[in-house]
């Protein structure tokens, strides 16, 4: 038969209503349904939180799914931080995000993207009062603007914006062009050729880079009500880009980040803090390290900075641990490291297919009230929470515990109260308030109660095993709705990307949904995952893929000890980093019956000249593939595709930078068509590397089904010919 691919959802929805007629004293277990895939349309998610300086409302960006649009809506939602009484809807969106509190929490400024002819245009900066009223546009730039940050006494707005001088100019001749129009005259003609001169030229889900137009930081004053928008003034020029601006507590200064080197990929991740005048001037660097500074928070007296950052290490490694710094104020101050002796991931995620989609995760160190104690996540063994730093000694005790991931929060200015969103295997993303000095959690916003009450959901099962060499591996497993240990169940093998990432206790649509259809799905933290300490994670340099995949398939051997897996009925399948190891694992083994490799790479040669990033430092590989091709080829899959017996499908996105098509799942097709082997690639126009967390919505459906067809057919014989070579009525 034909592949047909119904909408589960309506059909579950009439199925239950047949249920509640004929059985009206059912329980409420009973009543429960399998999730499915397309439960996707009416999941909620709750991002960007921001808790306003008096502490009393929380404003958050609350994302939902255009499914006309095939898209995601953003709108700003608001919520007192008492828990008394139900979120409300600020804004009208669609497409509103970045939300900021002005100082005395009475207004909001945020970024909204209006649409014109049918296309969303360049963001731009509005403000609207607590109050209520219409939002009131305060910037007009051709090159949009984001990131609103507030002054002090509220009066200014800092942001960024990648408007030049002739993008203004354009603008200032947008009207005489008109007129020209009006008397028959033609529109001078922009050349849409590329000029590249840089190694790294296109970024995955961002498209091509523009070196003429890097970000920089512009203010506005603010308009007082019914009076006229001020003109933007820039304060940063130059070539080099300007992100995360942050006022000085007297507004005399901005402080933000940016790598000021031409050419960075020539040497190792290298960028400083920098502060400006508020009203323009010279650039000081504030801060620096030997390697990369990320998010950075000032203590309450302007006098220390904390900030999070990645030292480079020599010898170069593949994986390097985040860690907390502090440094003075005071220029020529070194830094500081908070956690040299702690041996979790600082500012870590978890990987998950249902983070928000949309509106952003801040997490930026948060200090107390006294400056004593630094606020932060830390990851350990797929957990996520927050942690108490002191900020002299680097002591670290927990301020939340739980099998969970905090995946963003935001801050008082005293430290006092957070706004934090946690996930959890059963929670996507939920809304409290925490008060730092009892850690008490005041649950605000669940926004996908009444649907998940409906839903027939398990959490995970904790696994410890031992590897081929004794190294102690950690995992989860997934068991269908209604798991019976004495039946025998199919598997499904999941790798996680990366490769120095982690799974956890974060809500995962595609292990429940693969478990809904009856697989018993594993998902493990092979070496070369975060959040198992610096050692664990690096072990893999120069020798990925290799034995991370042992662990995997130690851990299939695991589950097999335990009597309820049909050996014969075996799927492995993963994404990225997962993927790659699902192309080698199929080079080395036969025991799976099929494989999805998803957005892989096949040729590490190929990848390492079409990746929208450099692999010019020694961080994966010694050096260039002409250097050492022998290593290049020794653990590329393709190199042993002559071994391949299982059936593969891989997975593409058409729009996919960092791991391009041409380097990965269009060789394994070719190579295997080429030998007559059983494959098939399904690819998806206009999507990045991130399909399966950001991709359309529809897409993201059709990508489930189809991984999960694929193994409906060759591990539970279902006769479905979506995948065979098609026949031609009459040919």
């Amino acid at each position: 038969m034909h592949l047909d691919f119904p909408r589960p959802r309506a059909l579950a929805a009439a199925l239950l209503a047949v249920v509640l007629l004929s059985a009206p004293q059912a329980s409420a277990a009973a009543e429960k349904r399998p999730i499915t895939e397309t439960d996707l349309f009416d999941f909620k998610w709750i991002a960007g939180p921001q808790i306003s300086p008096d502490g009393r409302h929380v404003v958050f960006v609350r994302v939902t799914v255009n499914e006309k649009k095939d898209g995601y809506d953003t709108a700003l939602w608001i919520v007192g931080t008492d828990g008394r009484e139900p979120a409300r809807q600020f804004t009208s969106g669609p497409r509103d995000g970045s939300p900021r509190w002005s100082p005395d929490s009475t207004r909001l400024a945020f970024a909204r993207a209006v649409e014109k002819d049918g296309k969303p245009q360049p963001p731009q900066i509005y403000v609207i009062s607590l109050a209520g009223g219409e939002a009131v546009a305060v910037t007009d730039l051709p090159g949009g603007a984001g990131g609103p940050v507030w002054s002090p006494d509220g009066k200014t707005l800092a942001f960024g914006s990648g408007t030049n001088e002739k993008d203004l100019a354009k603008k200032a001749k947008e009207k005489e062009k008109d007129k020209a129009k009006a008397k028959g005259g033609e529109d001078e003609r922009e050349s849409d050729v590329r000029v590249i001169t840089e190694a790294i030229y296109r970024f995955d889900d961002a498209g091509y880079a523009d070196p003429t137009r890097p970000n920089h930081i512009w203010t506005v004053a603010v308009p007082a009500p019914g009076s006229k928008a001020a003109e933007p003034k820039q304060i940063t020029t130059g070539e080099f880009d300007e992100g995360g601006p942050e006022w000085s507590p007297d507004g005399s200064l901005l402080y933000f980040i940016s790598n000021r080197v031409k050419e960075p990929y020539y040497a190792s991740p290298d960028s400083d803090l920098y502060a400006v005048p508020a009203g323009g001037g010279e650039i000081r660097r504030v801060a620096s390290i030997d390697g990369g500074i990320g998010d950075f928070a000032l203590s309450p007296d302007g006098r220390r900075i904390a900030f999070t950052g990645v030292q480079n290490a020599n010898p170069a490694r593949s994986h390097n641990q985040t860690d907390l710094f502090v440094v003075d104020a005071a220029p020529g101050s070194a830094a500081k490291n908070l956690t040299a002796d702690y041996d979790g991931d600082v500012a870590e995620g978890l990987a998950a297919d249902q983070h928000p989609p949309r509106g952003g995760n801040p997490g930026a160190p948060v200090w107390s009230r006294d400056g004593r104690t630094i606020f932060m996540t830390g990851g350990e063994r797929g957990r996520v929470n927050l942690k108490r730093f002191d900020a002299a000694t680097g002591a670290v005790q927990p301020l939340t515990d739980g099998a969970q991931e905090v995946v963003s929060y935001t801050a008082t200015p005293d430290g006092s109260r957070l706004a934090v969103v946690i996930s959890t295997a059963l929670v996507i993303t939920d809304l409290h308030a925490l008060d730092t000095a009892t850690g008490k959690m005041t649950p605000l916003v669940r926004p996908n109660e009444e649907l998940f009450a409906k839903l027939d959901l398990t959490a995970p099962e904790e696994i410890t095993y031992k590897s081929f060499d004794g190294k102690e591996i950690h995992g989860f497993v997934q068991k269908p709705p209604g798991f019976d240990a004495k039946k025998k169940y199919p598997l499904i093998l999941n790798i996680h990307g990366g490769p120095h990432a982690a799974y956890g206790h974060a809500f995962f649509h595609e292990m429940h949904w693969m478990a809904a259809k009856g697989y018993v799905v594993l998902y493990p933290n092979p070496r070369g995952s975060s959040t198992y300490g610096q050692e664990f994670g690096n072990i893999i340099q120069y020798e990925f893929p290799g034995d991370d995949a042992k662990d995997l398939l130690a851990g299939v051997d695991e589950l097999l000890k335990k009597g309820y897996i049909d050996e014969k009925k075996l799927g492995v399948t993963g994404g990225s980093g997962g993927g790659i190891l699902t192309n080698w694992i199929v080079t080395q083994t036969d025991r799976f019956a099929a494989a999805a490799a998803q957005r892989s790479i096949a040729d590490w040669t190929s990848f390492w000249y079409t990746a929208d990033f450099t692999l010019f430092t020694p961080f994966w590989f010694r050096g260039a593939p002409w250097e050492d091709p022998e290593d290049f080829a020794r653990r590329s899959p393709i190199t042993h595709a002559a071994k391949i017996k299982t059936p593969l499908m891989l997975i593409e996105g058409e729009e996919d930078y960092r791991t391009p098509a041409a380097a990965g799942g269009e060789m394994m097709f070719r190579a295997l068509k080429y030998m007559k082997k059983p494959v098939v690639m399904v690819r998806f126009p206009g999507e990045g590397h991130n399909l399966s967390r950001t991709g359309q919505p529809w897409h993201r459906i059709e990508r489930l089904r189809h991984i999960v067809a694929w193994f409906d057919k060759y591990l539970q014989g279902k006769e479905i010919d979506t995948y065979d070579v098609p026949e031609v009525a009459g040919g």
